[in-house]
C-alpha cells in the first residue's frame, strides 16, 4: 500500500496546462513506472532527447517529477515523479483561465479512455486470463452534494490502498488503468412548477 501524501490544490494555469499536454502526460505516465533519463524517454516515447529533456525540465520547475541524484552522472540526469494527490478548485472557484485549461485536460482524459478502451477491444484474446480484469461499472447515485465529496474521498482512499510501486509489485501483477468520472444532471423541475401552455 502506498503513502497518501497530502491533497495538493493546483491553481496555477500554466502548471494545469503543463499537466494537459499530451507528451507530458505520456512522460508522466512512464515516470511512474521508475526512473527515467532523457535518452531512455526519447527512445520509449519515439521522441528526440532534446524534446523531452525539455518537457522534463518544464515538469520538474512545476514540482511534478525531480532529479534522482544518486543515478544521475556527469550530464546524464536522471529523473522520478513526485508522488502527490493533485487536486483541482472545484467550479464554483474556478477563473475562466483555470476552467478553459481543465476543459483541454478533460478532453485529453476523455480521449485517453477511449483509447485505452480502443486498444482492450481490439485484441482481448492477446491479454489471455488477463482479459478477466476489464473493470466496468455503471450505476447512478442519488447524493447530496457532501455525499459526492464523501464518495470521492472514499475512492481516493481506495486508490491508495491498492497502489504500491513498481519494486513492491508481487509476481504476477501487472498496471491496470483505472479511471473514475461521475457527471451530476441538471436539476429536474419539481412537480408542479412546469409553466402552463
Amino acid at each position: 500500500m502506498a503513502d497518501r501524501p497530502p491533497a495538493q490544490q493546483i491553481t496555477d494555469v500554466a502548471a494545469i496546462r503543463l499537466l494537459a499536454h499530451p507528451l507530458r502526460r505520456r512522460i508522466e505516465e512512464c515516470l511512474r513506472e521508475g526512473p527515467v533519463n532523457s535518452a531512455t524517454l526519447a527512445r520509449s516515447l519515439g521522441e528526440s532527447t532534446g524534446a523531452t529533456s525539455y518537457h522534463l525540465r518544464q515538469l520538474a520547475r512545476h514540482g511534478f517529477i525531480e532529479e534522482v541524484p544518486e543515478l544521475s552522472t556527469g550530464r546524464q540526469r536522471w529523473w522520478r515523479a513526485v508522488p502527490a494527490d493533485r487536486r483541482f478548485p472545484p467550479y464554483s472557484r474556478q477563473t475562466p483561465e483555470v476552467r478553459e485549461a481543465l476543459s483541454e485536460m478533460m478532453r485529453h482524459n476523455v480521449a485517453e479512455v477511449v483509447e485505452l478502451v480502443s486498444r482492450f477491444t481490439a485484441d482481448p484474446e492477446a491479454l489471455g486470463e488477463w482479459a478477466d480484469a476489464f473493470l466496468f461499472s455503471r450505476a447512478t447515485l442519488r447524493l447530496t452534494l457532501d455525499e459526492a465529496k464523501e464518495f470521492f474521498e472514499e475512492y481516493i482512499a481506495l486508490i491508495y490502498r491498492f497502489s504500491r510501486s513498481t519494486e513492491e509489485m508481487p509476481p504476477g501483477a501487472r498496471p491496470v488503468h483505472v479511471r473514475l468520472l461521475g457527471v451530476p444532471e441538471a436539476a429536474a423541475a419539481e412537480p408542479g412548477s412546469g409553466s402552463a401552455e
